[in-house]
């Protein structure tokens, strides 16, 4: 049985830093994509970050590059998202998500993953 689980969401002011963590079980942690997608209030949901051990590498959209960063500790099966330098418009419901195949330009569609956790909260403000 899969299970991903999100937590580290809370409220921050303008510059201030989170630091997001997803555990994983039930996957083969060193096989699978595991992605961050945030939605916020009437908005699609977008992809943030993914970090693939089968391509040895990691995407991030284009808001959050140089703030935030994705890292996988493959021993405790958990993949964390540094977000610093927080901005309002990071603001929105955090899922993390994981995929056993990912294309490179494909990484952040929805569609793509077949495993989601619950969301986790982060507010920032102004």
């Amino acid at each position: 049985d899969v299970q991903l689980q999100a937590s580290g969401g809370g409220s921050v002011q303008a510059g201030g830093s989170l630091r997001l963590s997803c555990a994983a079980s039930g996957i083969d942690f060193d096989n699978y994509a595991i992605a961050w997608f945030r939605q916020a209030p009437g908005k699609e949901r977008e992809g943030v970050s993914c970090i693939s051990s089968s391509l040895r590498s990691t995407f991030y959209t284009d808001s959050v590059k140089g703030r935030f960063t994705v890292v996988s500790d493959n021993a405790k099966n958990t993949v964390y998202l540094q977000m610093n330098n927080l901005k309002p418009e990071d603001t929105g419901v955090y899922y993390c998500a994981a995929a056993n195949w990912i294309v490179e330009g494909l990484w952040d569609l929805a569609r793509e993953y077949n495993y989601w956790g619950q969301g986790t909260l982060v507010t920032v403000s102004s």
